[in-house]
């Protein structure tokens, strides 16, 4: 009997990715080891184990693989996610922290015979379990203004922070004022606040590849390592060592 989900594991190797597409099914990724970064045009995730990434059907996205990874996937069908889809379910694109039982429930569906009734109540189940979880603060939205799309990717680029907020508005043909006023418009979060949660990412994924903490805190720029635990722990909630050591 043919389900209307697809069950499926996979090795990537880093440096491997897939470029922007889009899928017929909803679909959810969780890397069980190794770190992945998904991007939609609303921003960009980055995805470590205690994560999983959820695409809504239709969805554009790009995936990139930042470490050797191990990922589990379901795909729903539109069918699907109209029968079992829970009416508080989101509509848009996600990164979820990924509970026990989430994990639990993940590892045994995508191991076990796809067409059984057990798996069936897994992945239902999983659907519910994903509502249930709190949204991780690894996404970094992407303002949708050229002039303020201009400052965000000369700020990706300068994760030192090497940039003060005069040059950066004048090499991307704007000013400070318009600038600071954009990003809360067009992203939720002041100008500061992005740059410094997009300069934690970019640690995040030098950490995910095995970087020590003191050389991480030195290439983005912090004054010692206490200074970028501090930062680090604003953003994510937790420390450095706190994240590498998390299953």
């Amino acid at each position: 009997m043919t389900r209307p989900f697809t069950l499926t594991r996979l090795r990537k190797p880093r440096g491997e990715s897939l470029p922007d597409h889009s899928h017929g099914a909803a679909q959810l990724t969780f890397a069980a080891s190794g770190m992945v970064q998904v991007r939609t045009e609303d921003g960009v995730w980055l995805v470590p184990p205690q994560l999983a990434a959820w695409i809504p059907a239709g969805a554009p996205h790009r995936l990139d693989i930042l470490t050797d990874a191990d990922l589990w996937m379901i795909f729903w069908e539109p069918s699907a996610m109209a029968c079992w889809m829970p009416g508080a379910f989101p509509s848009r694109a996600f990164v979820s922290r990924v509970s026990p039982l989430l994990r639990s429930l993940l590892d045994a569906a995508t191991a076990a015979d796809p067409v059984s009734e057990r798996v069936e109540l897994m992945v239902r189940l999983i659907l519910h379990e994903l509502t249930a979880t709190e949204e991780a603060p690894t996404f970094l939205p992407l303002p949708t203004g050229a002039e303020a799309r201009r400052v965000a990717d000369l700020a990706l680029a300068d994760h030192r922070n090497e940039l003060d907020l005069d040059t950066l508005a004048r090499r991307a043909a704007t000013s400070v004022r318009t600038a600071s006023r954009r990003f809360p418009e067009e992203t939720g979060m002041t100008l500061k606040a992005w740059r410094q949660r997009a300069r934690i990412l970019w640690a995040m994924t030098q950490l995910g590849q095995g970087q020590p903490i003191a050389r991480v805190a030195r290439d983005a720029g912090f004054a010692s390592t206490a200074a970028f635990s501090h930062a680090f722990r604003q953003v994510t909630t937790v420390t450095p060592s706190a994240f590498l050591a998390s299953p």
